[in-house]
């Protein structure tokens, strides 16, 4: 098999992970600080390490502003409806994923607030002149999707940050693609909030996600229960991490991002080069075919959309899974918008999603499937 579908969940995970996940499981089981007990107090103690780990790596600046979610859909969620201002206006960009569009329609559709959706007006990069024309005097908040994981389209989070830093409105970062092989520095380029999910570019486990808030304090809770501290009151308790962290934390999960953390800070350069020649390669490779590409050579950060024409993308993924043993994803990939603004409502785009652990092998083989079927739709 191989395995090119990482932007869904990475595959292969390093020794740092499988070992984070093993200690968890055999030395810190126990509920982190749900208890008075040694093991409770030695699990909490490795927890909080990842979120300096986090704090540390972002820029951020206080741990206890790292907040544990369910995923990173969850971690948007609590972002946006945290947040929310009745009669306001967002901002969000073509490039984002539905857990940022259907909260915001949910909101829209309720008569809470309005949002615009940014378009991209310059091939493979939205800017902060794409955000600046849809803002209102209302808008209090604007969301950027990072890296798009559609095709890999970047948005200029660091102009973006500046502008909204500029016109004092709330800055949200979509940092699932992007996180853990490219540089994201929450104070200086002026991120109010970062979502992420440790199991796509920090290689770890499936079912954490991450919020990073600069000010945890502005945003209102959308879950509670119990937190282990203040058990005899009946309102969540008003301090960070505590007040928005519901119930017993997924320890492996955490352990295994603080894992994937130590994996990526040793290999940070590597990983990002690697990224970089593995899709140019593959865009090289494949522009010699009749092939549709939706992916710009700028962007060469491991995510990669094409089409061969005359087939639905999902029959194209059936073909390279049953016929190759190759793992990509047809469909919409959560990204109505995208599809809309690339022309693919009715094609869909078969993704690539490479690691750094994909190989020049792996992508040979895939050329060589492509090649392959390209032949039998008598194309060439």
């Amino acid at each position: 098999m191989i395995y090119l579908d990482n932007s869904s969940s990475t595959f292969v995970k390093p020794k740092q992970v499988l070992r984070a996940v093993n200690l968890a499981m055999t030395k810190f089981a126990a509920n982190p600080g749900r208890s008075g007990h040694k093991q409770s107090i030695a699990a909490a103690v490795e927890v909080c390490s990842v979120r300096k780990k986090l704090s540390d790596m972002f820029n951020l600046g206080n741990e206890n502003n790292v907040l544990f979610t369910a995923s990173c859909s969850a971690a948007l969620n609590e972002a946006i409806l945290g947040t929310v201002k009745k009669g306001g206006h967002v901002v969000c960009t073509e490039n984002d994923h539905n857990s940022v569009l259907r909260v915001l329609e949910h909101l829209k559709t309720n008569g809470v607030i309005d949002y615009t959706v940014a378009k991209q007006s310059s091939p493979g990069i939205l800017t902060r002149q794409d955000i600046e024309k849809c803002l209102r005097p209302n808008t209090y908040l604007v969301i950027c999707n990072h890296i798009s994981n559609v095709n890999g389209d970047t948005c200029d989070i660091e102009g973006v940050g500046k502008m909204c830093k500029e016109k004092d409105i709330l800055f949200l970062v979509d940092g699932a693609q992007s996180a853990g092989h490219e540089k994201i520095d929450m104070k200086n380029f002026g991120i109010d909030f970062l979502t992420l999910a440790p199991h796509k570019g920090f290689y770890a486990l499936q079912g954490l996600g991450v919020l990073l808030a600069k000010n945890p304090d502005i945003i209102e809770p959308t879950m509670f229960g119990g937190t282990g501290t203040n058990s005899l009151e009946l309102v969540q308790p008003l301090g960070a991490p505590e007040r928005f962290e519901v119930g017993t934390l997924p320890t492996p999960a955490i352990l295994a991002l603080g894992g994937g953390i130590d994996f990526v800070n040793e290999n940070f350069d590597a990983i990002r080069e690697h990224l970089d020649d593995l899709t140019t390669f593959l865009h090289y490779e494949l522009s010699s075919l009749p092939i549709n590409i939706y992916t710009t050579t700028e962007n060469a950060k491991g995510v990669f959309a094409f089409n061969v024409p005359s087939l639905h993308s999902t029959e194209v993924a059936t073909f390279l899974d049953e016929k190759w043993g190759i793992c990509v994803r047809g469909g919409y990939h959560c990204a109505a918008k995208k599809h809309e603004a690339l022309g693919l409502l009715d094609q869909g785009a078969v993704r690539v999603s490479l690691s750094y652990f994909s190989s020049f092998s792996d992508v040979q083989k895939l050329v060589l499937a492509l090649r392959t079927l390209v032949k039998r739709q008598k194309l060439t």
